[in-house]
């Protein structure tokens, strides 16, 4: 399936929620035409490049699929949008337009169906609900009680300060334990570095 893709300097998770402000032309137009059509775009992080000229000469090959759920236009003139992460996908093969658009080949990953939490998760959605408290996550509307393995696994890993890296190997696992035992596995590291 053919994709334009929005290259920046972060990482989307299904289910999370991302402000942005269009501004280039190539943009524009792209998200002109996704919401005519009713689709969405892929965002991949970059990992050669800036968010802002030609297109990136890098980026991650795992992204995620960004739906948008509002616009309106911002006091400084720009399109403001919000978007919301849909589906993630894998990147096979991508083409830089004459206007730098990039036009990207892409396959659809699967995630295994919602599960409940675990008791084990107990301390993960603690920290979720504190999250939710800060400003910035009451912004975005997210935070705050959730459901499931997905959802839990998505929004701590979008929210919290970890490297791009670690954000990329997140978002490269489609099974919630494996991704919620990884982000278990760094906050005990994070902790641990802070006691020492």
């Amino acid at each position: 399936m053919k994709l334009p893709l929005f290259p920046l300097n972060t990482v989307l998770f299904p289910g999370c929620t991302l402000d942005l402000q269009i501004f280039e032309a190539r943009y524009l137009d792209m998200i002109g035409r996704c919401m005519k059509q009713g689709e969405g775009f892929g965002v991949v992080a970059i990992l050669e490049g800036q968010e802002v000229g030609d297109a990136a000469s890098r980026f991650a090959a795992i992204g995620c699929e960004a739906l948008i759920r509002d616009w309106q236009q911002q006091p400084n003139g720009l399109l403001g949008i919000r978007v919301e992460g849909g589906r993630r996908f894998h990147v096979n093969s991508a083409e830089v337009l004459r206007d730098q658009l990039t036009l990207a080949e892409v396959e659809w990953l699967e995630d295994s169906g919602e599960q409940s939490l675990l008791p084990e998760h107990a301390d993960l959605a603690a920290l979720l609900d504190v999250l939710a408290e800060h400003p910035m996550v009451q912004s975005l509307g997210m935070g705050g009680v959730v459901q499931g393995q997905q959802a839990l696994a998505n929004q701590l890993a979008y929210l919290l300060p970890f490297s791009l890296k670690e954000k990329l190997q997140l978002l490269g696992m489609g099974d919630p334990l494996q991704r919620l035992a990884f982000l278990q596995g760094m906050l005990d590291e994070l902790q641990g570095e802070s006691i020492a």
